[in-house]
Parts: structure tokens; C-alpha cells; sequence
């Protein structure tokens, strides 16, 4: 084929590119003296590299113009201005925050709940080694740690989407598969199933896995983009069992810190224990009586509870009060004024009933066995609305993603549970349908991989 000689064209030209792409043909010829009209976007990307590099060349000049220098003013500016005008935070400061990646403990448990989060459960593919295993780790790591600072991961196809990670943090857990195919030895007692209880409504596509990675952000462009990388590392190791989305507040939609409400309207985590107490550590990280499975681990159970907030809605304000014992405005037990006032169970109404009653669920989730005590870090769902036999009608389908995290399950989480199963008002208005136990490891530090103590 000659010079003069002319290739068809066989990239489709995309809807509403035809304008675009004689543009830039016309472009490509004052820059590289090409004649070829009718050159669309299309066969910019996929065609010859030197006709493709001319027309880009040119585009580059031409878009010059609107960058800061230029003598032309850039279109951010203006969106800066209309911003500010309209009394918006125009700093951007919450999307370049970052937490820290690497440390003794992993982040995304003491961290402040971010505004979203999903969680991914990964099923090891049934042929996958240890030395697999450890590489799959190894790689998940050093993406994690990239992304959770703001820089692209290994291969990022779009790299523009981590640069704001907006508290990105990413947390992972073990499952009893994963444990035994690399230190079965190490694998703690409580690392299985939880037991059967009356009210659950387990399905499947909610429950089990081997691998959990636990994505929080305050900007879901952030999770997403995170989720999608993370799920490109794991393909040739694991298959996706499940994946849970949720939601609290927006960033800066109340005041940073304040427990935030579930779809109940209740404050959900004001009997936490306080990030950076005694009391924490011990609950989370274990001490001498309540060891955990690895220095400076924890555990993870997630429930996904459904919410029938269509028959909640018919209770008056004082009955949804006193199902939960606490009154809906502040949080305070129904014996108390504030949120963290202690709840007094003793304490008798006029009639001589509890003020606080025994079914109600402060009573029931409150042990009085100090031990028996949990950190809650849950996030709410809403999906699309179905009917209660899972057809498409009805008002509402949400509920919460409960997390919680303990040093020992079946000496912490189990207990509560138990009484929770036994007689809690509330489980007229939940049901639990997903359930899933994780050992989480401890932090990593530069240079190693998540999950390592278990290979050495």
C-alpha cells in the first residue's frame, strides 16, 4: 500500500462524535499534514500512533489555553466563585485526608466511623496454595496502602480517582478457610459459625467467606474506586461471595464525633466503650484474661439485619422508647438526661413496674458481666423497596449492617447475643439475615504484608 493509498476505517464512529472527530482530524492535518478527513475520537485512541499522537499534540495546545498561566482564566475558578458565593466549603481539606495505613494495629476500627462503606466477603479459589495465598496478601497490602494515601494502585487505570481518599481506610479479616490453609495451628476457637438462633433468617448470599476487606470513606467515589482495584488484585486468587454497602451521615452533616443514628431513628453506639480508654483496649485488644488470637488482633462479626420500618412506624414515639430504652431526642436512658448517663435498671415508675424494662433492648444488650462487652461500628442500608415475601411493593427495604468488634466472640459478642435471642422487644421490628465471623490480624508495617504472622 502506497502512501496515497487509503485504509478504511474501521472503528464505528460513537453517537454525537462526528463533529469531534472531524475537529480533530482537522487538527491532525495542520499538525502532522495529514488530509484524512472524518477522524473520530475512536481511531484517535486505536489507530495509527502517529496520527494519533499529532492529533493529541494538537489538542494539547488548544486545551493550553484554559490552564492556570495561560492568560486564560482556568473553569475551576469560576466554579470556585459561584461555590463560595453559595457559602460552600471550597477547600476540598476532607478529600485529601488520610489515615495512616501502616501501624501495630490495623485502621478502620479505632478511626471515627467514615460516611460510607462497603464490605466485599472473597471465596479462596479451591486450588489456591499457601505461597498463592501469601502472594494474594502481599498484593492486596501494598494496594491498600497506596490508596488509603491518595496515590494510585499497582496498574490504576485511573489513577485522577485516588487522589482524594477522604479518610479512605481499608480493613481486612480472616475467615476459618483462610486460617487453615496458612496456620491452622493458629486458628482461634471462636473462628467459626456463630451458633443458631431463633430469630435468624440467614441467606445465604449474606453469609460465610473466607476474606473480608472492609472499605470506609467520606467520599464514595473513594470506596468505589477502592472496591474496584482491590477486586482486580484478588480475581486469580478468589471469587466474590458478597458484597454490602451502607451509609451513616454525610461529613460535616453534624457535629464530628456524635454517635451516629441508625433508620430506627435511635443513636446507635452510645453504650460504646470510649476510643483510647482502658476499657477499649481491653474490649477490642484483649488483656491478660481475655487473650486475643494474635498480638495486637481482633475479631469481626457482621450481621445484616432487615428493618421492618413500614409496621415501625405504627408505634407512638413513647412505645418506640421504651422498646429500646432510651428516649429517641438525646439517646439518654429512660432514667437518665444525657446520652452517656449510666441506665439505672432498678429504678420504678409510679405503678411499680421498671422504668427501663427487662425486654427492652438497652436492658437486653447491657450485660452485667463486665467482660461481656463489645465495640459496635455499624452502618445502615436501604435498598430498593420489596414486600415481605421479596416482591416489589412495599415502602421501605433497610436495615443495618451491624460490625462489631471483640477480642474473643464466644465470650463477648455470643453471650449478648444470646439474650438478644431469648427476649428483646426489637426483634419484632429486625430480623437477622446475614452473619458472618472474621479473625482480623494485626497492622502491617512497610515492607510486609498483611497477615504475615501467619507464614513466619
Amino acid at each position: 500500500m502506497t502512501s496515497d493509498d487509503k485504509a478504511p476505517d474501521i472503528t464505528a464512529a460513537e453517537p454525537g462524535d462526528e463533529d469531534a472527530g472531524r475537529d480533530a482530524g482537522r487538527a491532525a492535518g495542520k499538525a502532522g499534514g495529514s488530509s484524512r478527513p472524518g477522524l473520530n475520537r475512536r481511531h484517535l485512541l486505536l489507530g495509527g500512533a502517529a496520527t494519533g499522537l499529532g492529533a493529541l499534540a494538537a489538542a494539547g495546545i488548544q486545551l493550553a489555553g484554559s490552564r492556570p498561566g495561560s492568560g486564560r482564566p482556568a473553569a475551576n475558578a469560576d466554579h470556585r466563585a459561584e461555590a463560595a458565593g453559595a457559602g460552600l466549603d471550597t477547600t476540598g481539606a476532607n478529600g485529601t485526608s488520610v489515615v495512616p495505613f501502616y501501624g501495630v494495629r490495623q485502621s478502620g476500627i479505632e478511626t471515627p466511623a467514615q460516611a460510607h462503606a462497603v464490605f466485599l466477603a472473597l471465596d479462596l479459589k479451591p486450588d489456591l496454595t499457601a505461597q498463592r495465598l501469601a502472594a494474594l496478601l502481599r498484593l492486596l497490602t501494598e494496594d491498600a496502602a497506596a490508596l488509603t494515601q491518595g496515590r494510585p494502585a499497582l496498574a490504576d487505570t485511573e489513577p485522577e480517582l485516588a487522589v482524594q481518599p477522604a479518610r479512605l481506610t481499608v480493613t481486612f479479616g480472616f475467615g476459618p478457610a483462610l486460617v487453615a490453609l496458612a496456620a491452622p495451628e493458629k486458628s482461634p476457637p471462636w473462628l467459626k459459625p456463630l451458633p443458631a438462633f431463633g430469630i435468624d433468617r440467614l441467606k445465604p448470599e449474606y453469609t460465610g467467606g473466607d476474606l473480608l476487606i472492609q472499605i470506609c470513606a467520606d467520599d464514595p467515589v473513594a470506596v468505589a474506586h477502592a472496591r474496584r482495584m482491590l477486586l482486580k488484585d484478588s480475581r486469580s486468587f478468589a471469587s466474590l461471595r458478597w458484597v454490602q454497602s451502607g451509609f451513616l451521615h454525610a461529613y460535616g452533616a453534624g457535629t464530628a464525633g456524635a454517635t451516629p443514628r441508625n433508620l430506627f431513628g435511635q443513636k446507635d453506639g452510645s453504650g460504646n466503650p470510649r476510643v483510647g480508654s482502658a476499657e477499649f483496649d481491653r474490649v477490642v485488644w484483649g488483656d491478660s484474661a481475655v487473650k486475643p488470637w494474635l498480638e495486637n488482633g481482633t475479631s469481626l462479626v457482621i450481621r445484616r439485619i432487615a428493618m421492618n420500618l413500614d409496621t415501625w412506624d405504627e408505634l407512638d414515639r413513647r412505645g418506640r422508647e421504651e422498646s429500646v430504652g432510651r428516649t429517641l431526642a438525646s439517646g439518654a436512658p429512660l432514667t437518665g438526661t444525657a446520652e452517656h448517663d449510666e441506665p439505672d435498671f432498678a429504678a420504678r415508675g409510679p405503678l411499680g413496674f421498671p422504668v427501663i424494662a427487662d425486654s427492652s433492648h438497652l436492658r437486653r444488650a447491657r450485660p452485667d458481666d463486665a467482660r461481656q462487652r463489645i465495640f459496635r461500628r455499624p452502618y445502615n442500608y436501604d435498598d430498593a423497596p420489596a414486600a415481605a415475601d421479596g416482591t416489589p411493593g412495599g415502602i421501605s427495604n433497610s436495615g443495618q449492617i451491624f460490625v462489631s468488634y471483640q477480642a474473643d466472640v464466644d465470650r463477648q459478642f455470643v453471650p449478648i447475643q444470646q439474650r438478644l435471642d431469648q427476649l428483646d422487644i426489637l426483634n419484632e421490628w429486625t430480623v437477622p439475615v446475614g452473619s458472618a465471623v472474621f479473625a482480623v490480624p494485626p497492622g502491617v508495617f512497610e515492607g510486609g504484608f498483611i497477615g504475615e504472622q501467619l507464614f513466619s
